[in-house]
């Protein structure tokens, strides 16, 4: 099969959507559910409605765009990511697995390719964890990972609900009904910039994911005691800012001290109250992020930091209080996706690198459903969520061409 990647119009599409909006050039801020959201949600759905898919949206805003194989009542093959973005990214993150998996769709159909099975674009609604604290909302509730009651009361910053953003953006919905039936998608293939430095470190343009890390996120609430700055003297304070700086350091330690490099810990929120230079903070809010590879591990980490806690708390007379947000189980590719994987780039002469995901993205929880598969490309100096962000467009075209190359072969295989 002769494929081409229209590698202009792809570029060009990444930056006509990097510019829809809240931050200015080369800064991305996309976030679920806002009107700058829906403004780019509705220009994707017309690009994908102009390629003749057949589209949809679910009650958390998951879109479907369907190209309807000579089959339709067989399993789909599934690609896509995602196209929210958090404050100040960059415009590659989630948008190269979208805006990727249309053209790949587009490069077949101008190829004269047929798909047995049907190919559908998906777009995740909700990815990345800015609003709720919680990532993957869309695909939670696809793979049924959370149930629809407990992903309605999830609240964002402003205390509002899920289920009140979503109305309120136009999703009236029932979350019930987001659950994909068994049997949905026959497979599903994520196309992504790495997120990382292993594949530019290696000269080599092609990663094809073995396994994707698993990830827990807690919030943390500290409770000390406020005062005067010049009033209350050193003896006598119960400094919550204090106590959080304590814990921030035990969180890194106990990641550096894990045994293993696949471990990363990070804190990246800390709301301090009051917040006013001359007052003594007596609250504080954090944001916990934990990775490893290894669910044992992770989870013995997370046990280090609850220890950790306790004697902070205990020492400093603060109240410490956590609550698990997430805490996932990783997962494996599954074989029959990556060989289609490293079928296509072999047949095409293109290295690739078997490499592990160690950020985690909706194809972790596709995964519990469906069997799935990950491919990834450079990004410059590894750099993602900001706005040097780098992936270059010969990368993006080849990333492309083998995607499309295999849904092919996933589309068209009796398996």
């Amino acid at each position: 099969m002769k494929l081409e990647i229209d590698q202009q119009r792809l570029n060009s599409e990444i930056d006509t959507l990097a510019a829809i909006s809240d931050a200015q050039p080369p800064a991305v801020t996309r976030i679920v559910f806002t009107p700058t959201d829906l403004k780019a949600r509705a220009w994707m759905i017309s690009r994908c409605q102009e390629a003749g898919l057949t589209v949809g949206q679910d009650a958390i805003g998951n879109i479907f765009a369907r190209w309807i194989g000579a089959d339709p009542a067989a399993p789909a093959v599934g690609t896509g990511s995602h196209i929210d973005a958090i404050p100040n990214a960059g415009k590659y993150d989630g948008v190269v697995g979208v805006l990727g998996g249309l053209e790949a769709i587009r490069a077949l159909q101008r190829n004269g390719f047929r798909p047995r099975n049907s190919i559908e674009l998906l777009v995740f609604a909700t990815e990345e964890p800015t609003r709720f604290g919680i990532g993957c909302l869309g695909s939670r509730l696809l793979s049924g990972t959370l149930s629809a009651e407990a992903a309605a009361k999830v609240k964002d910053r402003n205390g509002e609900s899920v289920d009140e953003v979503r109305r309120k953006a136009g999703f009236n919905g029932n979350l019930q009904e987001v659950k994909l039936p068994k049997g949905y998608y026959k497979a599903f293939v994520e196309l992504h910039i790495e997120q990382g430095p292993l594949l530019e470190r290696a000269q080599i343009s092609l990663g094809i994911v073995k396994s994707i890390a698993a990830p827990a996120s807690l919030r943390i609430s500290i409770e000390g005691a406020g005062g005067h700055a010049g009033g209350v003297l050193m003896p006598d304070r119960r400094d919550a800012l204090c106590a959080a700086a304590e814990l921030i350091l035990a969180v890194e330690n106990a990641a550096r001290t894990s045994g293993a490099v696949d471990t990363v810990a990070t804190v990246g929120v800390c709301d301090v109250f009051p917040g006013a230079a001359n007052s003594i903070p007596s609250c504080v809010g954090m944001t916990l992020d934990i990775r490893d590879t290894d669910l044992g591990r992770r989870d013995s980490v997370m046990q280090t930091i609850e220890r950790a806690a306790q004697n902070i708390s205990a020492k400093r007379q603060v109240s410490i209080q956590s609550e698990v947000l997430n805490a996932d189980a990783p997962a494996d590719c599954a074989p029959e996706v990556r060989a289609a994987l490293s079928d296509s780039c072999r047949e095409r002469g293109f290295p690739f690198l078997e490499i592990v995901s160690r950020a985690y993205h909706d194809s972790l929880f596709l995964s519990r459903i469906a069997p799935t598969g990950m491919l990834f490309i450079p990004c410059r100096n590894g750099y993602s969520h900001r706005p040097d962000e780098y992936a270059a467009p010969e990368d993006i075209a080849r990333g492309a061409l083998v995607l499309a190359e295999s849904l092919a072969k996933l589309s068209s295989s009796s398996q």
